[in-house]
């Protein structure tokens, strides 16, 4: 039984498949992760094919308005649309579209006949529970949330209008919208399980039957791997550090980015660790070290806090490991998963991006290193994940959908 797991975007955004496609693999089916080449050790790394997809978004400006981050969105979904008709073969059965695939993906599904599933890692669906993600906005009440969660989509589909067009053509279906063809999936209770945590999430009471949070979906990393011996031995020789890091966000603000930590991290008396990242940070000092990608189950639970971007992926990791986070959104759904924290009380109130200076960020971590009410609700938030088995839960969803002798 062969599965293709379609993801595409940031580090963020392909990572947790890396995990769930390894859980697949375990119950013994046959999975390929199609993503773009800049992730392809990744998924072979997990044990899992690899099948490439069109676009990186590495090449993309660094705008961060809705205008910009909308004309970004559509120029990579564009790029992404031009090669997604040739990732499903005639041995594919089931099909997994993540939130940024799906809107091309069920055209795919359409012209061959595939089985599909939702996997995504947003809260996409309209809910009167909060405001749509995207938009990084308070909450304006039950209806006004449903109705700008309903324009969001909108927005969405909008983005995808050309890709679309284009990949009807060549599959040979007859013209459809993003719109409409979403608005039959909505019909036809399509189903999507959500990789994230309803301890930050809590499945929404007025969400369609189809709908299901399962527990976050933790990225791949070998059991025998082990930290870097300088690492070890910078986080054996004081208190507990704090890491400051903004994931693939930030690129070319790297060095403002390094004089803001160094200066914050001394003014609040602590020990910090900067992971370069996209931004490239980077900072020398006894009490300060630079370090690249490392696992985040290794290392968060030997932190005191974490200042990261919001991310999903990283907001997760800090909760599992019962940290405190200091977030500092960028763009799109940063704001949002920010908010989530602060609302649990395991993150200090969110440094908006362009907003950060040594002193907020200095004055931040007094506060989420010092009162223990922020590490107490981490650590409350984290018994309740490590109870969720988000890759298990879907694993039986797709159980489910294909045959008993897959």
């Amino acid at each position: 039984m062969s599965i293709l797991i379609a993801a595409a975007g940031s580090r963020g955004d392909v990572a947790p498949y890396t995990g769930l496609g390894a859980e697949l693999r375990r119950a013994g089916y046959d999975v390929t992760l199609a993503t773009t080449d800049t992730f392809a050790p990744l998924v072979r790394d997990a044990g899992l094919d690899f099948r490439s997809l069109p676009a990186d978004t590495r090449v993309r400006g660094g705008g961060t308005g809705r205008r910009e981050l909308m004309r970004t969105a559509a120029a990579f979904v564009t790029e992404l649309g031009q090669g997604f008709a040739d990732v499903v073969d005639e041995g594919t059965d089931l099909l997994l579209l993540s939130t940024t695939t799906a809107p091309l993906g069920w055209h795919l599904a359409e012209a061959t006949g595939t089985p599909s599933l939702g996997v995504y890692l947003q809260p996409t669906a309209p809910t009167g529970d909060f405001p749509p993600v995207i938009t990084g906005s308070r909450s304006l009440g039950r209806s006004a949330n449903r109705a700008t969660g309903r324009l969001a989509i909108r927005m969405a589909d909008r983005v995808y209008e050309q890709a679309v067009a284009t990949l009807r053509h060549r599959l040979q279906l007859p013209p459809a919208s993003p719109s409409r063809t979403r608005r039959g999936r909505e019909r036809a209770n399509w189903p999507i399980v959500h990789g994230f945590s309803t301890a930050l999430v809590p499945r929404p009471s007025d969400w369609r039957s189809g709908l299901r949070v399962v527990g976050n979906w933790w990225p791949h990393h070998d059991p025998g791997e082990r930290l870097p011996t300088d690492l070890e031995d910078f986080l054996r020789a004081g208190p507990r550090p704090v890491l400051i890091g903004f994931g693939s966000m930030a690129s070319g603000d790297g060095q403002r980015l390094s004089e803001v930590a160094a200066r914050a991290l001394r003014r609040a008396g602590l020990r910090g660790i900067l992971q370069a990242g996209g931004a490239g940070l980077a900072a020398d000092g006894e009490d300060v070290l630079t370090i690249g990608d490392v696992p985040h189950a290794l290392l968060f639970p030997r932190l005191a806090a974490v200042v990261h971007h919001g991310g999903a992926g990283t907001s997760a990791a800090a909760l599992r490991a019962g940290v405190p986070s200091v977030p500092v959104p960028v763009t799109a759904d940063q704001p949002f998963w920010a908010g989530r924290l602060a609302t649990l009380g395991a993150a200090t109130a969110a440094i908006p991006f362009r907003a950060l200076t040594a002193g907020r960020l200095a004055d931040s971590l007094d506060r989420v290193v010092g009162e223990r009410a922020h590490s107490r609700a981490a650590a409350q938030a984290a018994r309740h994940v490590v109870t969720e088995d988000g890759a298990g839960q879907a694993l039986e969803v797709v159980r489910r959908m294909t045959p008993a002798d897959g």
